[in-house]
């Protein structure tokens, strides 16, 4: 949820508008939850956990169950055949599935200051997590004003699909800073070209 980047070490995004579509960012534009310090760095980042939440605990099958949500959520957000395909009904079946688990439940608590901040009442369970990014891909799919606001980047070659929630719904790019500055760059080149 923080608008923009968080760069290293592993060139995370946040810019997306839903957290499902975040993790379907993960992959572009080269595979971003490839260890799981790089997973553990993501599900923090993404807030999906208080900072400072630990995830000691996270093994290379949590890294199978996140890459295989973001590729049934990809499925679902990226391609809405009708009528449906097998792919597409399997897809809408397992992230069905995955929301089932109740996410992650938080307290209240003290902290160091004295206001009330936000914890865990354990160590969070890979299929907790999983059921709270499921829960937002059926809550996105499921909205009819969310899922109209749907937008493929028009970057080049940036397949990144973001909730467009601009005044007039004119959004371009999943991020001006990235997508839309390289465009920038890219029209200045071509008007510099032209003039010489």
């Amino acid at each position: 949820m923080a608008l923009g980047t968080a760069t290293d070490p592993y060139e995370l995004r946040f810019d997306t508008g839903r957290i499902c579509l975040d993790l379907v960012a993960t992959t572009h534009p080269v595979e971003r939850l490839g260890s799981l310090d790089a997973l553990r760095a993501w599900i923090t980042g993404s807030g999906l956990v208080p900072p400072g939440t630990p995830l000691a605990h996270a093994d290379l099958t949590w890294l199978t169950g996140f890459r295989e949500l973001r590729g049934e959520t990809a499925r679902l957000v990226r391609g809405r055949p009708a009528p449906p395909t097998p792919a597409h009904g399997l897809a809408l079946a397992r992230v069905n599935e995955l929301a089932l688990a109740a996410p992650p439940a938080p307290r209240a608590v003290p902290g160091e200051d004295g206001t009330l901040v936000r914890e865990l009442t354990g160590p969070p369970r890979c299929a907790a997590l999983l059921g709270a990014l499921a829960r937002d891909a059926v809550e996105l799919l499921t909205d009819p004003v969310a899922r109209a606001s749907l937008r493929q980047c028009a970057g080049d070659n940036c397949p990144i699909v973001y909730v467009d929630t601009s005044r007039g719904r004119r959004r371009r790019w999943c991020s001006s800073e990235i997508c839309g500055n390289r465009e920038r760059v890219a029209r200045h080149r071509r008007r510099a070209a032209l003039a010489r």
